[in-house]
């Protein structure tokens, strides 16, 4: 089992064995997955009764949930806390910090955005909803598939290239179309 150690003040936890700083991926999906279950209520909430009191509601706590991962650490983010209480049976697997730290940037910038757009610029409601509803589209990526966007982002436009990537996506190369569908694993004949 690998020793964690909280002492290092970088982004993510240093764990024994990896040379760069990592994130549970497990962890991360659960909190997705809680948030975005929040969110779809709240979103759907708004669509059939028209009041937005929830999804703005929601908007916040989204952006205070993100703040805290990128600036106190993502121990301390409600979410990341309770994704982590439901999970801590699994066995952990360790993704990058960094890629998630643009992830959770891309987050926080677009619950900022929604934010702003609800109160402060009062967009209408309806465009309003569209954005949450792409945003929760995106949280629904990472939570059911493991595919999180902001690391795919982090791979096109990093200078350096990703480490330790969530469903080994930095590394793995698929099989092709044909071989996937092949009935047998013996070479075509």
């Amino acid at each position: 089992m690998a020793e964690t150690s909280t002492k290092d003040p970088s982004f993510g936890e240093r764990v024994e064995g990896f040379d760069i700083p990592v994130v549970n991926e497990r962890a991360v999906r659960a909190s997705a997955g809680i948030l975005f279950l929040v969110g779809f209520i709240a979103v759907n909430y708004a669509f059939y009764t028209g009041d937005f009191q929830p999804v703005r509601g929601f908007g916040l706590l989204f952006m205070i949930d993100m703040g805290i991962r990128i600036g106190l650490g993502h121990r301390f983010a409600p979410s990341m806390v309770l994704g982590a209480l439901i999970v801590r049976r699994q066995r952990p697997e360790w993704v990058g910090a960094q890629q998630k730290l643009l992830a959770w940037s891309l987050g926080f910038g677009m619950a900022f955005i929604a934010c702003l757009g609800m109160g402060f610029f009062g967009v209408q409601n309806e465009y309003m909803l569209l954005f949450c509803s792409f945003c929760l589209a995106l949280m629904f990526l990472e939570a059911a598939f493991g595919i999180c966007v902001g690391c795919e982002l982090y791979r096109v436009f990093a200078k350096t290239p990703p480490q330790l990537c969530p469903g080994d996506v930095c590394d793995y190369t698929p099989p092709t179309r044909r071989s996937l569908f092949r009935s047998s694993p013996t070479a075509d004949s």
